[in-house]
């Protein structure tokens, strides 16, 4: 039992760092795609560029999301941003749902009180093992060096239970990277989506006084709307993703906090309990 869960701990971090790599750079193309062959369909635009491209300059948008398109190339980043906090969210929101196990953690943690205080660590066992959860697999490992100790006489008390508080840490520190990876990506997206907005903010302005600077007066008018467009539609999708970053990105720290609790107060439990039962 102790050498499959390492290696279980290894193949979840195998994957999740499969998804760090993988949704990025997937979440950017299908912003593009959206963009270039959703937003920018020609049949949205009265004056569609025929020659196509990477970039087509359509003009004269029919519907709400043509007009999407005329934020220019900084919008498929938006997207492939906002795309990007959907993806990670659905992966921490599995993954945390996975290591809270079934039931609450408060009432676990008060069952395996009441199984200690009793001495019935083979019923405390089983409650892990129906719990399922990160603190669930924590209390596991840390009972099974508790029952070890009772029966161990070639140390004392004290040494027992630094044994104990030992194989909660090792265990813990096989949880805990499981529970905050890929965060990152979220809070990094709370400030980056804002940036970004702000960068294609700043070119639709230059392309509007650009417009305004040109000599003559006949496209000045449209070419003022399109900068002014550019700078407005950024700045509304970079707020957007930024705000659900941030949202899902405290949801998911708040649940990560009352697991890390959770184990914190197992850990307590245990040591304490050995300590008063088996001095």
């Amino acid at each position: 039992m102790a050498e499959t869960k390492p290696k279980a701990a290894g193949q979840s971090q195998k994957k999740s760092n499969l998804i760090s790599w993988v949704a990025p750079v997937a979440c950017i193309v299908i912003g593009y795609l959206i963009w270039r062959f959703v937003l920018g369909n020609p049949a949205g635009f009265k004056e569609p560029d025929a020659a196509g491209g990477f970039w087509p300059s359509h003009h004269k948008p029919t519907s709400a999301l043509s007009r999407v398109y005329e934020g220019g190339i900084i919008v498929p980043f938006l997207i492939g941003l906002f795309l990007m906090v959907v993806a990670f969210s659905i992966e921490r929101f599995l993954t945390v749902r996975k290591a809270l196990g079934a039931g609450n953690v408060s009432d676990f943690v008060k069952n395996i009180q009441y199984h200690l205080a009793t001495k019935n660590i083979d019923a405390a066992l089983a409650a892990c093992d129906k719990q399922q959860g990160s603190v669930g697999n924590v209390m596991r490992a840390g009972l099974k060096k508790y029952k070890e100790m009772t029966t161990e006489t070639g140390i004392d008390t004290d040494q027992k239970v630094l044994a104990i508080q030992k194989e909660v840490e090792e265990a813990t520190a096989l949880e805990l990277p499981m529970l905050q990876q890929n965060m990152v990506f979220l809070s990094t997206i709370t400030s980056l989506g804002t940036l970004i907005a702000l960068l294609g903010t700043v070119l639709g302005m230059i392309r509007s006084f650009a417009a305004l600077g040109e000599e003559g007066a006949g496209g000045d008018a449209s070419q003022l709307a399109v900068g002014i467009s550019e700078a407005l539609y950024n700045t509304a999708l970079g707020i957007a993703t930024s705000s659900l970053a941030l949202i899902m990105y405290n949801v998911f720290t708040t649940k990560i906090d009352a697991i890390t609790f959770g184990i914190d107060e197992s850990s307590f439990t245990l040591t304490q309990s050995f300590a008063t039962q088996y001095k």
